[in-house]
């Protein structure tokens, strides 16, 4: 999988092989050693130097990690190539814990609104299923919270950025 890792002022796009023995840094393809002790420590050898890279705190919404590299830390923006594809198409994630709406993300049609006025709901709950492209999209809750309204109509076609769900 390829990643775009931006940090410290530069931006790499980085991929290793299924066995971690190869890195593919900028279209530049090198052997690299590495060894894990556990899911956030390892070590690299890499270009004849030694690396140890420890993973501080790794938030998955927001892609956003802080890395330890040879005792020097380090904040880095992780992303996919999707994200980059969802950007251009409008609809990347904008995760807010004072978000007040639900906004569809793509143009379609509402199959179904699965909560009510007044109802309280956690964050990543499913809202509304939305059709679009054939596929259904369950729209979750970005946060925890009560239901003020719900313009949204089952059967009803909507527009990228129609407001679908309005919190209190």
């Amino acid at each position: 999988m390829i990643r775009t890792i931006s940090g410290n002022g530069q931006q790499l796009e980085v991929a290793f092989n299924e066995n971690h023995s190869v890195v593919s840094i900028n279209g530049n393809v090198m052997p690299v050693d590495l060894l894990r002790f556990s899911s956030s420590r390892m070590h690299l050898l890499f270009r004849n130097k030694s690396w140890n890279v420890e993973i501080l705190s790794l938030d998955r919404a927001s892609k956003m990690a802080r890395v330890k590299i040879n005792n020097h830390e380090y904040d880095v923006q992780l992303k996919e190539r999707m994200d980059d594809l969802l950007a251009q198409l409008g609809m990347e994630s904008k995760v807010s814990t004072d978000q007040k709406e639900v906004k569809a993300p793509m143009p379609g049609m509402v199959l179904q609104i699965m909560v009510n006025e007044g109802q309280q709901v956690e964050k990543d709950e499913p809202l509304i299923i939305l059709e679009a492209m054939k596929m259904e999209n369950v729209i979750k809750s970005p946060v925890q919270g009560t239901i003020k309204r719900v313009p949204a109509i089952k059967g009803a076609a909507v527009d990228k950025n129609t407001v679908l769900i309005e919190f209190s």
